[in-house]
């Protein structure tokens, strides 16, 4: 994981050096050390987002395809998978999940490898690993990704509306969590609806747990919110925000930990691949695609989750603005278009807390790898 100079490595495929950048997923595998997860014969989980039904950002079936090949090409036993969400999309179960990730090309015969529901038929199939932290005493996960022998993480880094980005951390730690683990990390947040409701009722239509009642304007009764944000995020006037005081510096801390507890359980048999496509402004679990904030910069890979959470955030805000997005008009080249985007939210506190906890460091050497002849 780490250089002769106590930084960790991450190893960059740039998008614009690259013809067939699918093709050249395997060098970048190859460099990054991540075979050594797993030994010969042992079950592989590859965690992933399979993306709402009308949402295009996710990470490519043809791409997923070819980190499976590459698994089974050493000897490894791969299966692609992800965990039940808390709100009422086209995941919240996993007939509906798997019908989800079919529409999108992830199947057993098109990806070579199982698709695996990690928690379950209703998100209650789940494994609690013990943790001493702050917020977590038990971390609760899709059983099914605690049972696989390894852990590859493969996340498409994005916005996010409570953690200011998502990637490597959020994959394992927030994505990998049965219901009841993504109900205690989202449980600090409590959402309001501004004047500007327009008593759509699509808030409605996506709680989980019936919070919300719409009349001249939506309202959100506070005694039954869990917090998930998922009002939030589908809002189509952002007319809901968040009571900010400390939620989301919490929610992040939780979501750490959850990332901890998984790296403590399975040490040396986590790796991680970041997709620096596409990077919308919020998570894929939106119900439609949003104009990306950047040009596409490329794929990332290394051992080390904060390393390579820390190289991309510094990848996306070096990259120029994409013109069509969602960023301020004042919005300058190398500022932290996170910020810009969710001026409430300090993205870094996910950064700073799992350095400390010893999840892995924020120092980095990136090395591009080369596959041009």
């Amino acid at each position: 994981m780490a250089s002769d100079r106590g930084k960790s490595n991450v190893y960059l495929l740039r998008s614009s050096d690259r013809d067939d950048l699918v093709a050249s997923v395997d060098a970048l595998l190859e460099r990054s050390g991540i075979e050594g997860i797993a030994r010969e014969d042992q079950i592989v989980a590859v965690k992933m987002h399979f993306g709402e039904s009308s949402q295009t950002g996710h990470v490519r079936p043809h791409f997923i395809r070819r980190i499976v090949a590459w698994l089974m090409r050493r000897g490894h036993r791969p299966f692609v998978t992800d965990a039940n969400t808390l709100y009422r999309g086209t995941r919240c179960d996993a007939i509906a999940h798997l019908r989800a990730a079919a529409e999108h090309g992830f199947t057993q015969s098109a990806l070579g490898a199982p698709v695996v529901i990690a928690d379950g038929l209703r998100g209650t199939t789940e494994t609690r690993l013990p943790f001493d932290g702050r917020h977590v005493s038990e971390a609760a996960y899709g059983a099914e990704l605690i049972k696989a022998d390894a852990v590859l993480s493969v996340a498409h880094f994005k916005g996010h509306e409570l953690s200011g980005f998502g990637g490597a951390i959020k994959n394992v730690g927030m994505g990998g969590a049965s219901r009841s683990g993504k109900l205690e990390q989202h449980s600090t947040t409590k959402p309001f609806v501004r004047d500007t409701c327009i008593a759509c009722g699509t808030c409605a239509e996506w709680c989980p747990v019936d919070a919300i009642l719409v009349d001249e304007r939506a309202a959100i009764d506070d005694e039954t919110c869990i917090g998930c944000g998922e009002c939030i995020a589908v809002c189509p006037v952002k007319a809901v925000g968040i009571r900010w005081d400390q939620a989301t510096d919490i929610f992040q801390e939780k979501m750490v930990e959850y990332t901890k507890a998984l790296s403590d359980a399975k040490p040396g048999a986590v790796g991680y691949v970041n997709f620096i496509t596409d990077v919308h402004p919020v998570c894929d679990c939106y119900g439609a695609a949003k104009e990306a904030i950047c040009p596409d910069v490329g794929i990332v890979a290394s051992l080390d989750p904060v390393a390579i959470d820390q190289a991309s955030y510094d990848l996306v805000n070096e990259a120029p603005a994409s013109e069509a997005g969602d960023l301020s008009p004042t919005y300058r080249q190398g500022s932290d278009k996170f910020k810009d985007l969710h001026p409430e939210v300090d993205s870094t506190v996910q950064l700073r807390y799992a350095e400390a906890l010893g999840l892995g460091t924020r120092d980095y050497e990136l090395i591009e790898v080369d596959t041009r002849p």
